[in-house]
């Protein structure tokens, strides 16, 4: 069972970003997407529970941060209303962290650790 977790850190603000509501969605062998689970960041930017009660195998899977929301709160003005990251999970056995580094107008990711 893979477990798969996240990190959003504001690149703007330089500190992790709390209250980022995150949703992971599975690719079904027709192309079509199906919710998993959803959550918020903690205090810290970290979702640590998102894919916990459920068993996740090989796959794709997709990441949705409503960064609209987020910017919002900050009252900053930003390019991306949402970012989007669409992942393969190629062994069921490992850990996928997926951070997400967020500013206004740019955002990158990488698999952590």
């Amino acid at each position: 069972m893979s477990h798969i977790t996240t990190h959003v850190l504001d690149l703007s603000l330089g500190r992790p970003a709390a209250n980022v509501p995150v949703i992971l969605e599975v690719q079904s062998t027709s192309g079509s997407w199906s919710e998993i689970a959803r959550g918020t960041t903690d205090s810290d930017g970290r979702l640590k529970d998102l894919s916990a009660s459920k068993s996740l195998g090989a796959g794709t899977y997709r990441l949705t941060f409503d960064t609209r929301t987020y910017c919002a709160t900050h009252k900053v003005e930003a390019l991306y209303p949402q970012v989007i990251i669409v992942f393969e999970v190629k062994s069921a056995q490992e850990h996928y962290h997926i951070p997400l580094l967020l500013s206004p107008y740019g955002f990158s990711t990488y698999r952590g650790s």
